[in-house]
């Protein structure tokens, strides 16, 4: 493991593995190590099940509620959520840069539990008390929310939006922090921690698609977001219970500074050559690098021009340890930075890869609520065939973790199984499919329609079943790669990077959702998103986001053949 030890003692605990494992001290100290260890991934595992539960049971039926109760537009619904969505997965990049240079991951989750908390609870103080709401409909005629009655609701939402972001720019890493990478055993088990740490964020989110979604339709919407809150008050306890029996990575200083430093270095010195054998450029061992526990990595040739930052000139050979860091990196630094580049072609694609994905919890949900919601006696919520795409995914990464990957593995290459790259692959390839099957649902709903009959909304399993194998092949994959290419300083921000695609990819469908209605509405048309899709043309959407997603996948293809792993130095 890299960095410093753990809470309360661990940092002496780290420093007797490193320093004295062959002492019967040492021996006692790492058996306590392992045990301790053991116990810390499974309470961030239950952390993430509670918390996952308390933001879904806020989250998945959003668009019911500021329909029904706030009385706000299907176009207004969809461009509010993704700027919500959006705004929760960009808050994890601003946590990460915080966790990484100065708090760790363990102050950033408990502040940020805090302010979770906090944004939960005046979300359920918004649908408890009567005058935080607007007057229930009259007929056709329903009074929309006032000002403050938005201000209020609005503020909650966003202060769960910066909590959550806390939380997911630190809780996988600190998770993944508890496994050894130079152990391949601990290795393996790392990358099982990816799949079961979506495994149980999926279990949260499917009791809250189903159990909370019922309760606030049926029963009260401030019991449900009640139960939500409690839900994040018990993970927080979790959290607080596993203190001393997490392994700890220090910060290692602001990784912004990092690259700004290669940034000013190799400008300083861009009229120097750079020298054809990069033995000639600065490096020092893995115990002088900064941050301490960094491991060196291995020259390589992509963006040369980023090496004259690790140039000694003639006139500063014997003067190397009193140059500033703004003058001279070293090829490791130098060697992160170039990593970060190579990932941000892979990181663009995942942009345009959310834009589709976003639908699933937007237009989706609109689709599903212009067709045949009972199924005998019992009333299907639009808004719960999300626990049908949860519970497909939950079966995906237990398909994908007993028998994919070990098919993979005995007939692949190297038998190492299906790369993280080749696993992202196949997820974008599916999310064509199931936009291609949103479509011809919706094209098939308009013609029944014009029959004067309404098809049933299990048209709709299909492209929940697709999406879901989409997401378990992308996020995961796209998670642990990113995780794993990162520069070590860089584990929290690595994590906030994958999911600031996600955040752009709702903003940026927010976007494209203000620009469709733009375009497609006229005086003789409704456009193809309006509030009565029977008017509209929804499926010309989904076709086009089809198309976009192709083109997608063919740039994804070509920028993942070019892609350069990083490479560690094994002295």
């Amino acid at each position: 493991m890299e960095g410093g030890g753990g809470h309360g003692g661990a940092m002496e605990h780290e420093s007797l593995l490193h320093g004295i494992t062959n002492t019967e001290e040492g021996l006692d100290v790492k058996q306590n190590d392992n045990i301790k260890n053991k116990r810390a991934p499974a309470i961030i595992l239950g952390y993430v099940c509670l918390e996952s539960l308390g933001f879904y049971g806020i989250s998945t039926n959003l668009v019911i509620y500021l329909s029904s109760i706030l009385h706000e537009s299907n176009a207004s619904i969809a461009m509010n959520i993704t700027t919500w969505t959006g705004t929760s997965f960009f808050t994890p990049f601003l946590g990460a840069i915080i966790a990484d240079s100065y708090s760790g991951s363990y102050k950033m989750i408990l502040f940020s539990s805090l302010l979770y908390l906090l944004g939960m609870g005046t979300i359920t103080l918004a649908a408890s008390i009567p005058s935080l709401k607007p007057p229930s409909c009259l007929g056709n005629s329903c009074p929309p929310a006032s000002d403050f009655q938005k201000f209020f609701f609005y503020s909650g939402l966003y202060l769960i939006a910066f909590g959550s972001g806390g939380v997911k720019s630190s809780l996988l890493p600190l998770g993944a922090d508890q496994f050894d990478d130079d152990n391949p055993t601990e290795a393996q088990k790392k990358g099982s921690f990816f799949n079961y740490f979506y495994f149980c964020l999926n279990a949260g989110a499917l009791a809250s698609s189903t159990a909370i979604v019922w309760i606030q339709q049926n029963v009260d919407w401030a019991i449900g977001y009640g139960i939500a809150t409690l839900c994040m008050v018990l993970a927080l306890v979790c959290f607080l219970i596993g203190t001393f029996t997490f392994r700890l990575r220090e910060p290692g200083g602001s990784p912004l500074k990092n690259v700004s430093q290669v940034l000013v270095a190799s400008f300083r010195k861009r009229k120097l050559r750079v020298p054809s054998d990069s033995r000639f450029l600065y490096e020092v061992d893995e115990d002088n690098l900064n941050p301490q526990g960094t491991h060196r990595l291995d020259h390589t040739d992509e963006f040369r021009c980023l090496d004259k930052a690790a140039i000694v000139s003639n006139s500063g050979m014997k003067e190397v340890d009193s140059w500033s860091c703004w003058r001279l990196c070293t090829v490791t630094q130098v060697e992160e930075f170039k990593t970060l580049l190579r990932l941000f072609p892979i990181w663009v694609a995942s942009i345009i890869y959310s834009v589709a994905y976003a639908q699933m919890y937007t237009t989706f949900v609109e689709q599903g609520r212009a067709m045949e919601t009972r199924l005998g006696s019992f009333s299907i919520p639009p808004a719960s065939l999300f626990a049908f795409e949860v519970l497909s995914v939950m079966l995906w990464v237990l398909i994908y973790d007993t028998v994919v990957a070990a098919i993979a593995r005995s007939y692949l290459g190297d038998g190492c199984g299906l790369t993280q790259l080749q696993r992202m692959g196949i997820g974008y390839f599916c999310i064509i499919v199931a936009m291609a099957t949103a479509a011809m649902v919706e094209m098939k709903r308009k013609e029944s329609n014009k029959k004067g009959k309404l098809i049933s909304i299990l048209w709709q399993l299909p492209q929940f079943f697709l999406m879901a194998c989409s997401e378990v092949f992308t996020y995961i994959g796209q998670l642990e790669f990113f995780y794993d290419q990162s520069p070590n300083s860089m584990k929290s921000m690595s994590t906030a990077i994958s999911l600031l695609s996600i955040s752009l990819g709702n903003y940026l469908n927010s976007l494209i959702v203000s620009l469709v209605a733009l375009v497609t509405t006229t005086r003789d048309s409704a456009g193809w998103i309006p509030d009565d899709l029977n008017k509209g043309h929804l499926d010309c959407f989904f076709w086009w986001l089809a198309g976009l997603s192709c083109l997608n996948f063919m740039a994804y293809i070509s920028f993942a053949k070019r892609f350069t792993l990083k490479r560690r130095v094994f002295v």
